[in-house]
Formats: C-alpha cells, sequence, structure tokens
C-alpha cells in the first residue's frame, strides 16, 4: 500500500511521539530547550520539588528580556530585582550544567537570534522556551513553539511535553515581491488578511515562490509573527538556503554527523499532494510596505493608504474595537498614513534585529540624519560585531542613532527600555498592544527600512521614495 503524503508538521510530530493518551493529549519528545532569563523562577520551582535538569546537554540559555542594552554586564541593569534574575542564570548554569551564553560571552543576546545563529535549531527537531516568539525557530523548519512556565518546568526535568495536536494550515506567498518589499511587509499582509486570529489552532506552513526567495533572516522574520496570527507555530520548508545558513555554525552537525543529518533534513519538508486543513494565497506582487495603524497587528495597511474608518466596520464589535484603537493611538480616519508623524524610532526585537536587518535600515539613513530620538539595537553580540565590521554602527551614530548593547530592549519594555506617555514609535517590533512599550505608548510595527525612512523623515515615508532618491 502506497504512503500517504504528509505535512512537514505532520512528519515531525510522528517521530516525536513518545505515547498518546485516549484524552486526545500526546507526550512529545523534545530536542531543544531555549531558556532565557524569565526562566529563573522554573529553576526555583525545579530544585524546591528536588528534581534535576534531565538533559543538560540539549538545554541552551541566554539573558535577553531583563537585560540592560545602554550598558554591559550586571551593573548596568538599574532594577535591582531584574539584576537578581539575570544574575540567577550563572548561579544555574554552575548547579545544573547547561549551555549558556551569558552577560559578557559575546554570543549573548536575543534567544530567538542566538538560537539560529548557532546551529542550536536544525531542520526536524522539536524546540520550545518559555516566550511566544519561539515560533521564529520554525524558520529553518524546525517544529518550534513557546510554552507557559508549569511546562517549562515539565520539560526541564522530563525533556517531554503534554501537547494537543494542532492542525495544519499552509499560506502561499506567489510572485515576485517588488522593490523594498521585506519580510516584516509580507508577515503583516497575512496577517491583515487572515485577522490576529485566523490561524488559531493551526501550525502554519509557508509556502510559494515568494517564501522560497526569502533568505532566512526574512523567514525568521516571517515565522517570529505566527503567533500574532493566532498560529501555534510557523515553518518553512527546509532547502539549501537553509542548509548553506547552518553549514559550519557552531552546534550544527559536522563531518559524517553533517551528512547524515542532511539526508534526514532533505526528507522534512512536505510531500507533494499533502492535506493541509486551511490553504491560503497571496499574491506577493501587491504586497506593499506596510504600517499599523491600530493595537493590533492585524490593524495594517499599506503607506499608500489612509487611516480606515470605523463607519467601514462589518458589525457594530469591530466598529467599536476600531473606535477604541484609534482613540488610544490619537489619529483620525481618513489621514494618509504618510501625514502621521512619529517621535521616536525602535529598531530591534528577536523580529528585526539581524544582520539583513540593520544593513536595510543603514542603506537607508546612510548620509541622512535622524530628526527624532532613534535606536538600533543588534539582537546579539555576534551580530553587533558583524555589523560593527562592516561599519554599520558608525553610519547609524553619523545619522544620529543611539548604538546599543543587544537585548530584548524597548520591544518588551520589562528592562527600562520604554517611550513616553503619548509618544508615537515607528517600532520593527512584533506587538503593538496597548502600553507594550510603556504606558500610554503608540506602536506601530513596520520593517527595518521604514523605520529607518520614518527616523530621516520625522513620519511615515515610503521608503522606496527614499531607496530611489
Amino acid at each position: 500500500m502506497a504512503q500517504p503524503s504528509l505535512t512537514m508538521f505532520e512528519k515531525i510530530w510522528r517521530r516525536h511521539v513518545v505515547v498518546d493518551r485516549p484524552d486526545g493529549y500526546t507526550l512529545l519528545y523534545i530536542d531543544r530547550h531555549l531558556m532565557h532569563d524569565g526562566s529563573a523562577g522554573s529553576f526555583a520551582r525545579l530544585r524546591a520539588r528536588g528534581l534535576s535538569l534531565r538533559r543538560p546537554d540539549r538545554s541552551f540559555a541566554t539573558p535577553d528580556h531583563y537585560v540592560a542594552t545602554g550598558g554591559r554586564g550586571l551593573g548596568a541593569i538599574e532594577d535591582s530585582h531584574h539584576r537578581g534574575i539575570v544574575a540567577a542564570m550563572a548561579v544555574n548554569h554552575a548547579r545544573y550544567g547547561f549551555t549558556v551564553f551569558d552577560i559578557g560571552d559575546e554570543r549573548q543576546g536575543i534567544a530567538h537570534v542566538v538560537g539560529p545563529e548557532q546551529g542550536i535549531t536544525q531542520p526536524g527537531l522539536t524546540l520550545v522556551c518559555g516566550d511566544s516568539h519561539t515560533s521564529t525557530h520554525g524558520a529553518l523548519g524546525a517544529l518550534a513553539f513557546g510554552i507557559g512556565s508549569s511546562e517549562v518546568v515539565h520539560v526541564m526535568a522530563t525533556q517531554s511535553l503534554w501537547q494537543r495536536k494542532p492542525k495544519a494550515m499552509r499560506i502561499a506567498v506567489e510572485g515576485n515581491l517588488g522593490f523594498g518589499i521585506t519580510a516584516k511587509d509580507v508577515i503583516l499582509a497575512i496577517i491583515a488578511r487572515i485577522g490576529a486570529g485566523g490561524a488559531i489552532g493551526h501550525v502554519v506552513e509557508y509556502a510559494g515562490s515568494a517564501i522560497r526567495s526569502l533568505s532566512v533572516e526574512g523567514r525568521l522574520t516571517l515565522c517570529n509573527m505566527s503567533i500574532e496570527a493566532g498560529g501555534r507555530a510557523g515553518m518553512v520548508a527546509p532547502d539549501n538556503t537553509t542548509f548553506a545558513y547552518l553549514h559550519g555554525r557552531a552546534f550544527a552537525p559536522k563531518d559524517a554527523a553533517w551528512d547524515k543529518a542532511l539526508a534526514y533534513w532533505r526528507d522534512v519538508p512536505s510531500d507533494e499532494g499533502a492535506v493541509f486543513d486551511k490553504e491560503v494565497t497571496l499574491d506577493g506582487a501587491t504586497i506593499a510596505p506596510m504600517v499599523t495603524w491600530g493595537t493590533s497587528p492585524e490593524d495594517a495597511v499599506p503607506i499608500t493608504a489612509r487611516i480606515p474608518d470605523p463607519s467601514s466596520a462589518p458589525d457594530a464589535a469591530k466598529r467599536e474595537g476600531m473606535e477604541r484603537a484609534l482613540a488610544y493611538m490619537g489619529l483620525q480616519p481618513g489621514t494618509p498614513v504618510e501625514d502621521v508623524a512619529v517621535d521616536r524610532v525602535f529598531i530591534g526585537s528577536c523580529t528585526n534585529s539581524r544582520i539583513e536587518d540593520l544593513r536595510s535600515a543603514a542603506a537607508v539613513v546612510r548620509g541622512r540624519k535622524a530628526v527624532v530620538p532613534s535606536w538600533a539595537v543588534a539582537g546579539s553580540g555576534v551580530v553587533k560585531r558583524q555589523a560593527e565590521a562592516e561599519g554599520l554602527d558608525r553610519i547609524f551614530r553619523e545619522a544620529g542613532f543611539e548604538w546599543r548593547e543587544p537585548g530584548c530592549s524597548m520591544c518588551v519594555g520589562m528592562n527600562g527600555d520604554t517611550g513616553k506617555p503619548g509618544q508615537r514609535i515607528a517600532s520593527t517590533s512584533n506587538r503593538n498592544f496597548v502600553g507594550r512599550q510603556g504606558q500610554g505608548v503608540r506602536t506601530h510595527l513596520v520593517s527595518p527600512a521604514m523605520a529607518a525612512a520614518a527616523a530621516v523623515n520625522g513620519r511615515f515615508t515610503d521608503v522606496r521614495k527614499l531607496a530611489q532618491a
């Protein structure tokens, strides 16, 4: 009998099943567990229960949420409680023996930047982290998703996790992306199309010629925001672009192990004819630079558009939600997006802080001056070193940007890096929720190039105009 055609998600899921329970839960084996400074509480619970770390060799940690980006080292963290949380990582490392990229180590950075660049993230693996944006790692063909604090303890103790099996969804973006269009624009266009709940209960596989043309950095941005569409995880099939990216990285297989891994990785993509529970297709050629206007990532429009009018909403609940969002954001319906002024610019986060992101922003600000306070925050010490070797730090500094140390920074707003009430921020992060970047702060999500354009013009600007100038 012929074997059924399987999706990439189904292949990885089946390979990691330990046992299926009659109530619909499956115990999955976890190949990689990423941890950050927020995992300190989970280690405390592990100790309180007298448990040990089951697989230190498959556990990796780096501080990112609470670290200071205005200086280096524990002394730069002003909040004593946060300083203690970050300091606990070294204590837990000494006790449990996991791999750590701590403050002072050039490899330290945002977990979802560090994992791929160190080769920890690989095709066909299961990977979890106590952070919702763990979906990022699916860009390399892994099944990666965020977990809660109690689940973190379970993985620490057992290297396994109880899960209900999600459904499979494929989002295909076909055709060629236009000039100046990035992966951030693609994912914002997708979320605007399907809504913030459009992928609930699904693992999303991104496919199509436009997706295949993206670099690994672009795919990481794409999968990072799967959670903003309600997805459990996001994935891109591994291909030669993936393999070239991984080759030679610190934790990637070497020599004969590389050849063996490559043979497996080539079988990870979905089979021809695999059936998905839900499918969506977009024309990549129609995607423009995107800007969010409201308090959900689905509130996104092209830079060439106007702020939407709630009167056009399909129902009363949607109209009321739009009215609340516009009131919080201080925007009037019908205003051209290019007329909206910004107060600050933030380039960074696990969505857009890799070398490709910094290069695209630097290309826009080169020879220009920022007219509003602007920050550029590399996603890791490795990215920061590479950017400095290429002279990108000099370009940012000459344009008036602050060039800061690696960390989550203003994306999460829990480390001292926040905006002021009422400020409007053009941000390359992933969430524009009320208060996400500080109390009363108004966040607009854009690509690094669009953020750079806003920095030098003081308002949202179609970056395609600057790039052609």
